[in-house]
């Protein structure tokens, strides 16, 4: 279990404890939330996410200001990957319970896992003023700062964890990439010395090379690496994402296909692998095959805003503009400032016969890209290499 999610259960425990107290006063055994909410963590710990998510909204009922029961409500939906509703329910936790760092600490993580870094980076800021200590808190606020190519705040943010982190290879290969950007050419140099120690021409160290030449654009260097690991270790995480990520790259998508059927078998649970082999099948235009992965991306991760577009581009073209003009809503809702979702829904009002909202969507479009020329759009909307290999917790 994830080090958020324990410290919302531990500290959801005691909060309910103290708001029910007034509430529970003259209720029945059975209408208790005390008890329910005691019922609903049991379930919540033996992963009966059903119950559990009854429990707690048996708790809400009788406690509406019950803080605790929308916090360990967000945390069911984030084992389900349901990050909307999780981020939903947790800021009605962090409103009622605005002191209870790990509510935060669960916010950041939901839209880290959405890969919304930027947003991601003010939660995880509140809680290291909180808890200078919290080593998951600035181990996920460096990683963020990194994929906002904030070089320096990176390197700052991470060097702490040496003690801690430094027998890791992924703590060691950002740490390494951000303080070179930086110009911290003494971290730079000790990273480096202590990746190739530790690194020693395991699968794992050749997945991170190729990863280095995948950013740079040097696919061949990069395919040379990721196979050379994949041949080690066929069954390395990631190895078989980053093959086809690559061959993507080379436009050569018969061999991305299976790279990314061979990483989902590997990972069944990886959303972003349906997500690229969508961009494959539609490449392909195969838009049936396209259009059954992303719907799997999504059912995986329902903030895959990518997998959002994808969809609304398939049913488009097909001609189905009502479930694309209600896709790519969706996708707007989640991510309104980007300018290409804003583009594509006013293309399909057009379709739609309705000519002012489009025009007003492709005005909008124009507007935000003249107003937000920042590196974050440029980043969405041009497809930056995605990292999951980096983005496992730590424990």
């Amino acid at each position: 279990m994830a080090l958020a999610v324990m410290l919302a259960l531990e500290i959801s425990a005691r909060s309910q404890s103290k708001t029910s107290n007034s509430a529970t006063a003259s209720a029945t055994a059975a209408e208790n939330p005390a008890v329910i909410f005691q019922r609903g963590q049991e379930a919540l710990a033996k992963e009966n996410l059903e119950a559990a998510e009854r429990d707690f909204r048996q708790v809400l009922a009788l406690d509406p200001n019950s803080g605790a029961a929308y916090a360990n409500l967000g945390v069911v939906h984030m084992r389900r990957k349901q990050w909307s509703l999780a981020l939903s329910d947790l800021e009605k936790a962090s409103k009622l319970l605005p002191n209870v760092a790990g509510i935060r600490l669960n916010i950041g993580l939901v839209y880290y896992r959405q890969s919304e870094f930027l947003k991601a980076i003010p939660p995880f800021e509140s809680v290291l003023r909180d808890q200078p200590d919290a080593m998951q808190s600035r181990y996920l606020l460096g990683l963020c700062y990194f994929f906002d190519e904030r070089w320096k705040d990176a390197a700052d943010t991470l060097q702490p964890l040496w003690a801690q982190e430094s027998d890791k290879l992924p703590y060691l290969y950002v740490l390494s990439n951000a303080a070179h950007r930086a110009g911290e050419k003494e971290l730079d140099d000790r990273a480096t010395a202590r990746l190739i120690q530790i690194g020693d021409g395991s699968p794992q160290y050749r997945l991170f090379v190729g990863k280095y030449h995948l950013n740079l654009e040097q696919y061949d260097l990069a395919l040379q690496e990721f196979q050379a690991a994949a041949a080690a270790d066929p069954k390395l995480p990631f190895v078989h994402f980053n093959l086809g990520l690559t061959y993507l790259k080379k436009q050569d998508y018969d061999h991305a296909r299976a790279e990314f059927l061979q990483d989902a078998a590997i990972e069944p649970d990886l959303a972003l692998d349906y997500e690229e082999l969508g961009d494959v099948y539609a490449l392909q235009q195969d838009d049936a095959a396209a259009e059954k992965s992303y719907r799997q991306a999504l059912r995986l991760n329902d903030g895959m805003v990518n997998s959002d577009i994808g969809l609304a581009k398939v049913l488009d073209r097909g001609g189905r503009y009502e479930p694309a003009l209600a896709q790519i809503t969706r996708a707007g809702a989640l991510d309104p400032e980007r300018t290409d979702i804003h583009y594509l829904r006013g293309q399909i009002l057009l379709h739609l016969g309705r000519k002012q909202e489009g025009r007003q969507e492709l005005e909008a479009a124009v507007r935000i890209d003249n107003e937000r020329r920042t590196k974050r759009i440029r980043q969405l909307e041009n497809g930056t290499v995605p990292s999951p290999e980096l983005m496992s917790d730590p424990q």
